[in-house]
Formats: structure tokens, sequence, C-alpha cells
């Protein structure tokens, strides 16, 4: 059984040392697990191709006046799918947030064609809004696995999505870039993905009195992040948690039952006003 232990503030993380055959045996079961996620992922994969239904939100006040969602609700939660994926990746997640009383959960299918994570961005910060509007809430919540919570942060660091962005979860995503990019030389957006990128540096640069707080669950098993801590969110001006998970590669991250338990107790924990400002930033992991 795979474990993901409970957030705690900790000094800065320690790169891993070089494989020994604990690792080299964990990463072959790793290996074996995500051939297993992909097969299943495979199989779900066409029912995510088209974009959800929005159900309406039913308002007791049939006044034209915007309907404000009750302060003690919890936000809406949007989950955001990696590269050339869809929304049926959160198929696991989105029960188990739905399971422990999240009303409102929403998927948003970016085209796999988009070659600008700025522009994803930008139609990130549209989707926020509507539902904003649809819902009567002011912020909400984001999940993004790899590629989607790079989009998801710039949207929150550069195009003031924090203002709308209560808590970010990551899952794998390279926060600092990663060497390993399939098909780094033909698709754009995967190119910005690699460290020293335009994105990439654009994220290094200061974000002071960003709201929006930040937990980013990574693995040392994690094939498609290189180095692994690359996943983890290293800057000064944000208030940010690093998660470590055991056991488990980047395919498994959204799907795993231990790492769903997790990110449902992590949006469950941001309890602040919403008009707070991020803390001193100082970066924490779970073993």
């Amino acid at each position: 059984m795979h474990r993901v232990g409970k957030p705690h503030r900790a000094g800065p993380l320690a790169r891993p040392g070089r494989p020994g055959p604990r690792l080299s045996s964990a990463l072959l079961g790793a290996t074996a697990l995500e051939l297993v996620v992909l097969a299943g992922h495979l199989a779900v994969y066409p029912f995510g191709l088209t974009p959800e239904r929005r159900r309406p939100v039913p308002s007791p006040d049939p006044s034209p006046a915007p309907r404000l969602a009750p302060a003690s609700a919890p936000p809406p939660v949007v989950l955001l799918h990696g590269f050339i994926d869809n929304r049926s990746v959160f198929l696991l997640l989105r029960r188990t947030l739905s399971r422990h009383g999240r009303r409102h959960l929403e998927s948003l299918n970016y085209s796999p064609l988009t070659r600008d994570i700025r522009t994803a961005a930008e139609l990130l910060g549209r989707h926020v809004e509507e539902i904003c509007a649809r819902t009567g809430h002011r912020r909400v919540d984001v999940v993004g696995h790899s590629l989607g919570g790079l989009i998801a942060r710039y949207y929150v660091q550069r195009l003031g999505g924090d203002h709308r962005v209560r808590t970010l979860v990551t899952l794998g995503t390279p926060h600092s870039g990663t060497a390993v990019a399939p098909g780094a030389g033909i698709h754009p957006i995967v190119r910005q993905m690699r460290g020293g990128s335009s994105v990439i540096e654009e994220l290094r640069s200061p974000a002071p009195g960003c709201r929006t707080r930040f937990v980013s669950f990574w693995s040392e098993l994690d094939q498609v992040m290189v180095p692994a801590e690359t996943a983890c969110v290293d800057h000064s001006d944000l208030d940010a948690v690093n998660v470590r998970v055991t056991g488990i590669g980047h395919l498994a991250l959204p799907v795993h039952p231990a790492v769903a338990a997790a990110v449902r107790e992590a949006l469950d924990a941001c309890e602040a006003p919403e008009d707070t400002s991020a803390s001193d930033g100082t970066t924490a992991s779970v073993a």
C-alpha cells in the first residue's frame, strides 16, 4: 500500500541520493503501477473528450441581482488536466471530493493544439470568472496535474488570478522546468515546460502579496519530472507546502486513493479569510 504523509512544516528539501536496491525495487513497482494506470486511463479517455455539461446552480431568489454563496460553503474546485490529456484523468479524484461535500466540481478541457501556456492561462481565467458569476462564490480552488498546474500557476502569479484562486494544488508540475520533455523540439507548449524557458523565468519573478496558497505534490519516482524536486514550489513570495509522495509515479498522482485523500485534506485545511495575503513563503514537505 502506498502512503502519503500528512503535511508538516520542514526545512528545505534534500536532494535524493543515488538509487539503491530499495529504490530500484520501488521504481519497478511504480513503473508497473504506471502501466496499469495508463491502461485504465486509455479506457476512459474517450469519455473525457467533450466538455462537461454545466449544471445550473438553483437559486431561491428569483431577482436578477447576483446571488452570493454562503460564507461557510466550500468554494468550487476547478480540475485542470495535463498535456495531451482531458478531464477523464480526474474521474477518481472527483468522486472522492464529491463524497466529502464538494458540490461544485468542474473540469476545463484545453485543446492539445494550444501552443502557449499564457493563452491557456487566459482561458482558465475566463472559465474561473464564469464559475464565480454562476455559483456566487468569490474564489475557487484549483487542482492541476502536470502542465495543468503550470497553467494555473501562471494565471495566479502573472495574470492576477490570486484574487480568485484560494488554494492551488499541483500534482507533478514542473515548477522549475523539467529536463525530460518528450517532443520538446516539436510542440511549443512542451518547450515552455523546460528549465530556462521564458515561462519558467517569468514564474521566478517576484510575486509580492500573492494571496493564493500553494500545495504541491511531488514524487521521487516521477520519471517525467527531472530532477524530481522540480515539482516543488520554491519561491520566497509564495505561501507554499510541498508534499512528498512515496511509491508512485507521474501518471498515478491524480488517480491514487492516498493522493486523493491528501488533496481533499489540503483543500479542507485552508480556512483563512478570503482577503488575507500570503504568509512568509516558507516551504514544507511530507515524507
